[in-house]
């Protein structure tokens, strides 16, 4: 092992510094805000996803007060954790140096990770859960120790309490698994005691499904509405084809694990993998979702590359700069390493009518904290009396979760909103004398309130769209029921 150390050393640092310099730059995504904002409110589940994630940002918080570097360095842990794991399962399916180190400049290679393992998201996570599982899996195969089903168990539960997605993971493998010695692997007690473990990590986010009506359906029926149902199902098998070098890379991998003698043990990976790629494929899914079957592919791909230029092993260097070098250019695009007048430069953007288009992960990051800035003026401009009995009101989740979580540099009041997990909390005072609505067209609050005054009409050269030419008002005497209107919005907080 000592001999693969400088090799995955050097790989994990290149890593993290690429990671580290796009972690500090622009600003909080939308997403982001909301992942910190559900950590203020600790629990067994949330509308939109499992609780792990919250726990990992209420460390964030204890840890780095949620600085942007900070936040991000989980993600990008999980990254490095990778990239590990796939050259440690090269080394597992038997592959020597040369191996070790072109699985690894695969996960360097590969560009969507550099986006997952930016934003602080359950994706980084899920991606680590999915390999470190196939770890476990090759590590019994290669064992028979059953202390590594038990970690397979482990990982299972607490893959399911960051994503859902990895039930597909999960069924994959009991498809596969079949294929491991003719399914003999049914008969061991200790795969039945890992299940077993896994559901008990698992019960109470169950029980808070089952205690809140099963939010999950709701989310996953909105999210087919909204996003998948308009999913061309060609797209899902054409953005594979972006990446081409480590697509054929894990498609040499693919096939090894399926004919090739020197890994005919692990058909189980092999056959996992086809299933969950397939099962996705047919269930709408978003591209990214699957990208998680890669680092083990690229493994056995080195391997069976390893092999097949053991001749000339001057090859496999060879290979390693063709999959490595094509991608250099292309990582300012997934993760923000420079700073914003390069990247448009960069990107060849040209600014119109005062508004530079940015793509939608990018322009995420931006106009937030000018939220704030003008939420705070408005609100430090009331009276002392008006601001005890004042009330924050967003439209969508990111202006909320920037009230919330960028506010408290400013000492602002929690916010109030009904999209998502924040309907769960609550409408705030009902008998509140002024309400600072921001995001909320003229229609929606003057169905609210008798007195509105639109402040400013917010703009942000870089901001998404749907964040420019955004309204702030101030609004005053409600005339219906807050509660009931609060209520009455449950079927929508998805939409």
């Amino acid at each position: 092992m000592k001999k693969y150390l400088p090799i995955i050393l050097v790989l994990t640092i290149i890593k993290l510094i690429i990671q580290w310099f796009g972690n500090r730059n622009y600003g909080f995504h939308r997403d982001e805000l909301l992942h910190l904002s559900v950590s203020e409110h600790l629990d067994w589940g949330f509308m939109e996803f499992p609780p792990l994630i919250a726990l990992i940002g209420k460390m964030s918080y204890w840890l780095f007060d949620y600085s942007l570097l900070g936040v991000r360095l989980f993600p990008t842990l999980a990254g490095v954790a990778i990239l590990v794991l796939c050259c440690l399962i090269a080394k597992e399916l038997g592959g020597k140096t040369k191996a070790v180190l072109l699985s690894g400049i695969c996960i360097l290679a590969f560009l969507p990770f550099y986006r997952n393992h930016t934003l602080f998201q359950p994706v980084a996570f899920d991606q680590l859960f999915w390999t470190l599982g196939f770890y476990f899996i090759i590590k019994f195969i290669n064992t028979k120790n059953k202390i590594f089903l038990i970690l397979f168990g482990i990982t299972l539960g607490l893959g399911l309490m960051n994503k859902y997605t990895i039930l597909v993971w999960a069924f994959g493998l009991f498809v596969g698994l079949f294929f491991y010695e003719k399914g003999a692997i049914y008969k061991n007690k200790w795969l039945y005691i890992s299940a077993f473990i896994s559901l008990l990590i698992f019960v109470p986010n169950i029980i808070w499904q089952m205690r809140n009506d099963f939010p999950l359906l709701k989310h996953l029926q909105a999210l087919n509405e909204n996003q998948l149902n308009g999913t061309n199902p060609m797209e899902f098998g054409l953005e594979q084809l972006n990446f081409p070098f480590t697509l054929i890379v894990s498609l040499f991998g693919l096939i090894s694990l399926l004919v090739w003698d020197k890994l005919k043990k692990y058909p189980t990976i092999g056959i996992a993998t086809i299933i969950i790629f397939s099962t996705m494929w047919l269930l709408n899914s978003k591209a990214y979702y699957v990208f998680a079957i890669y680092p083990v592919l690229f493994a056995s791909g080195s391997v069976v590359l390893e092999s097949l230029l053991k001749k000339k092993p001057i090859l496999i260097y060879v290979v390693a700069t063709i999959v490595l070098i094509p991608s250099i250019y292309f990582i300012p695009e997934l993760t923000p390493i420079l700073p914003i007048e390069k990247y448009v430069e960069y990107s060849q953007l040209e600014e119109k009518n005062g508004r530079v288009e940015l793509t939608g992960d990018y322009a995420d990051m931006f106009g937030w904290e000018e939220q704030v800035k003008l939420v705070d003026s408005v609100y430090q401009s009331l009276n002392p009396e008006e601001k005890n009995n004042c009330v924050l009101w967003a439209e969508n989740y990111g202006e909320a979760g920037a009230l919330k979580i960028l506010g408290k540099n400013y000492n602002l009041p929690n916010p109030i909103s009904r999209h998502g997990s924040f309907w769960t909390w609550g409408y705030g005072n009902k008998d509140a004398d002024v309400w600072i609505s921001i995001g909320n067209e003229k229609p929606s609050v003057e169905y609210v309130f008798e007195e509105v005054e639109l402040v400013k009409i917010i703009t942000h050269k870089y901001a998404i769209g749907e964040e420019d030419g955004i309204p702030l008002y101030i609004c005053r005497k409600p005339k219906i029921d807050i509660e009931k209107w609060w209520k009455d919005y449950e079927e929508h907080i998805f939409d």
